[in-house]
């Protein structure tokens, strides 16, 4: 009897733990982009020095990752040849193509990027000369044309996207070159792939401060929150949107 109690008991708990293994959690409900999205408050606009005419010389020490002449540096995100179309000193995203990245990776780093966004105007909110740089290939600091054109705040020029928006609004005219200088410190991670020290972000556009030291709580998708996700070093990358953006005089120094 003893011994068929013992089955019993270890039967039982066997029953148990499958019924515990095969416990079953509701699914995240289905988001939208706007839940993600607010409009309030505005940042001030504040007008930015004139812009320069030529691009500002690279410092000695830095990696130029484009310098007028071609997009060697860069590769769609298959491994393939970048396909936006240089002209005149500039590149401008070609319609379709997908983004493009630097072929090199970085972890910490100072990054300087030109852009202009096309002089005739059209559309409006998102729809009006987006595109964005992705640090690491993770993180979008948003490009947008917001000279005149409110948008949802987390989504305007210079913020985290859907996460923090810039102090400022600090948009040169359509057609005018804007410039990103940008601070970043890569994450660290724990052994369970949660941040150890999470990924951080200066910015400052057109010499004005956008985001001071601003904590990137995790990836910066269209819909959805932010998740943290392990990975290493990672390229820079440029969103195609479908709108013709235009760069110059991109370079990067490894901190």
């Amino acid at each position: 009897m003893k011994h068929l109690n013992l089955l019993i008991l270890a039967s039982l708990a066997i029953v148990f733990s499958l019924n515990a293994q095969e416990k079953k959690y509701p699914q995240r409900a289905p988001m939208t982009p706007e839940m993600s999205e607010y409009w309030q408050p505005q940042p001030p606009v504040i007008t930015p020095g004139k812009a320069h005419e030529t691009a500002v010389p690279a410092p000695s020490d830095a990696i130029v990752l484009f310098d007028g002449e071609n997009l060697s540096q860069w590769e769609n995100s298959k491994g393939n040849a970048a396909e936006w179309t240089v002209h005149d000193g500039v590149f401008t995203v070609k319609r379709g193509t997908g983004d493009i990245q630097t072929k090199q990776k970085f972890n910490d780093f100072q990054l300087h990027i030109e852009w202009r966004s096309p002089q005739e105007v059209r559309g409006e909110s998102q729809g009006r000369g987006n595109s964005g740089v992705f640090l690491q290939g993770v993180y979008e600091i948003q490009i947008l044309d917001n000279y005149q054109n409110e948008t949802y705040v987390n989504g305007q020029a210079g913020s985290v996207y859907k996460q923090t928006p810039p102090l400022a609004n600090a948009m040169r005219k359509p057609g005018e070159w804007n410039t990103y200088d940008i601070i970043y410190t890569a994450p660290t991670f724990k052994k369970d792939g949660t941040y150890r020290t999470p990924p951080r972000v200066t910015l400052l556009q057109n010499g004005i401060l956008l985001q001071n030291n601003t904590i990137i709580l995790g990836t910066t998708p269209y819909i959805g929150f932010p998740e943290v996700i392990e990975h290493g070093e990672g390229p820079i990358r440029l969103q195609d949107h479908g709108d013709a953006v235009s760069f110059r005089n991109i370079w990067i120094r490894e901190l």
